[in-house]
């Protein structure tokens, strides 16, 4: 009589430990770092604009005579790519890790 009860007692124990299990896992929040960087679209933009706008002028201001055209237009490419590259690179110095929940 007594092992039937200890059975039994060790039965209902064990199949409420398997039903409360899922309860107490799907409880926990699931977090994930992830990493948030300042420089988006916008910064990057303004970038190769007053790189443009820059490059041209100082393109202006080194080419000599009739080329001068070709010197701004040479001069705002590079000013272009230059800035953008800069706002890439200062959003990136910018950027931290933070935790999310799912």
């Amino acid at each position: 009589m007594r092992k039937k009860l200890i059975a039994s007692v060790s039965l209902a124990l064990a199949a409420l430990s398997v039903a409360a299990a899922p309860m107490v896992a799907s409880a926990q929040p699931h977090r994930h770092r992830v990493q948030v960087c300042g420089a988006g679209n916008n910064a990057k933009n303004t970038g190769t604009v007053v790189g443009a706008v820059t490059g041209g002028l100082l393109g202006n201001a080194v080419s000599h005579g009739g080329g001068k055209t070709g010197g701004t237009i040479i001069g705002a490419g590079v000013g272009a790519v230059a800035g953008h590259q800069i706002a890439k690179n200062n959003g990136r110095s910018h950027c931290h890790y933070e935790w999310r929940r799912d």
